[in-house]
């Protein structure tokens, strides 16, 4: 069974940088696509970057290209987050994600419990 655990989040202010981290327990871990996502309060959960495995490819949101860059660890069985220039905007609960199947997707079998981000100005 897979489980996925996140860390990293914490409250920053407007401008800073945070790299989140996803331990993926199972086995095969270089197999899986990772993804993140993310839930402010009162809106939808929405899509923030994906990488497949081998690290060949990488998918990001509109609202994060540019400022935030994800990454795996194969060694590790760890995917992370860079986040730099944090906004207001970018308050939410992140949330880590992996599948077996290709990227991009819409859905994934795997979440965590996410890591709260919270950004101050």
């Amino acid at each position: 069974q897979v489980q996925l655990v996140e860390s990293g989040g914490g409250l920053v202010q407007t401008g800073d940088s945070l790299r989140l981290s996803c331990a993926h327990s199972g086995p095969s871990f270089s197999y899986y696509s990772m993804a993140w996502f993310r839930q402010a309060p009162g809106k939808e959960r929405e899509f923030v970057a994906a990488i497949n495995k081998g690290s060949t490819n990488t998918y990001y949101g509109d609202s994060v290209k540019g400022r935030f860059s994800i990454s795996r660890d194969d060694a590790k069985n760890t995917v992370y987050l860079e986040m730099n220039s944090l906004k207001l905007e970018d308050t939410a609960v992140y949330y880590c994600a992996s599948d077996l199947g290709t990227i991009p997707r819409p859905m994934y079998d795997y979440w965590g419990q996410g890591t709260q981000v919270t950004v101050s100005s």
